[in-house]
């Protein structure tokens, strides 16, 4: 419903990740005609993926993650 209200633009989309959004359904119903148009926000689930000193690979491998897991769904 919001997409055919703001046509084109951006959407800034809190709730992936630790909140646990639902990734398919975010994208589905927010991209637009090209797939894209959303600024998915993941912060917690990267900041805090590791506590140690591997904290930084962790934070790495679940943004990809997540990063891939929403690609899967713009086309």
């Amino acid at each position: 419903d919001v997409r055919s209200i703001v046509g084109e633009l951006p959407l800034l989309v809190p709730g992936i990740g630790a909140q646990g959004g639902d990734v398919e359904a975010t994208v589905k119903a927010g991209r637009t005609a090209a797939g894209c148009g959303l600024m998915i926000s993941s912060s917690r689930a990267i900041l805090y993926a590791g506590s140690g000193e591997d904290f930084a690979d962790a934070a790495r491998k679940v943004a990809l993650a997540t990063r891939d897991e929403v690609n899967v769904y713009r086309a």
